[in-house]
């Protein structure tokens, strides 16, 4: 702040408190009523302002917007035993205007955004078909039962499988495609088909 704004605002409050100078437009001191009811019943005022909103600080916002309103409207509230209706009114309404007034990010489109959901199963009946799956595995010889544990479990490509084992492309292959012709004729999973 600098030096002439603070000889501003001090004039500006010296005047206000002798009563000389503009009445109603000089600042909060021009109603000494309305800052000692402020100070009185903001924290009650905050709190109906937090359950308007999420945030805390929106909450202070529009408390300051409400209490705004109502000092304008000061000399034109006739009952003062009633301010707390009259500033949660403001509080209300203002609240109301703000969510009126939102910018809305969502557009109507032809084809929903969302993905279909698959319908899960049964926990346990995955859990069946997985120890079913595993058993089947372990019943491969070695080099197939590894081959099919790095391409399908540890999803490697059938390069990165071949150079993790020290074998070619082609042994992979042909390998992967024998252990899933007897994975396909395996009369445990049968049942599971």
């Amino acid at each position: 702040m600098t030096a002439s704004m603070v000889s501003v605002c001090t004039s500006a409050s010296k005047a206000a408190t002798r009563g000389t100078g503009p009445t109603r437009t000089t600042g909060p001191f021009a109603y000494p009523s309305f800052a000692s009811y402020v100070r009185a019943r903001q924290p009650v005022l905050l709190r109906t302002a937090r359950s308007l909103t999420a945030n805390p600080s929106d909450a202070e916002d529009l408390l300051q917007t409400a209490l705004t309103k109502t000092y304008v409207a000061w000399d034109r509230i006739e009952d003062h035993r009633a301010l707390d209706g009259y500033v949660r009114r403001a509080l209300l309404n203002t609240r109301t205007s703000q969510w009126r007034k939102r910018k809305v990010d969502e557009f109507a489109c032809d084809e929903l955004p969302e993905p279909d959901v698959l319908p899960t199963g049964d926990p346990a009946e995955q859990q069946v078909l997985r120890d079913a799956m595993w058993r089947a595995i372990m019943k491969l010889p070695d080099r197939q039962r590894a081959m099919v544990v790095l391409r399908y479990y540890e999803d490697l490509s059938e390069a990165q499988t071949a150079e993790v084992l020290g074998v070619s492309i082609g042994t992979v292959k042909s390998a992967v495609s024998r252990a899933l012709g007897k994975l396909r004729d395996d009369p445990e999973l049968t049942p599971v088909r």
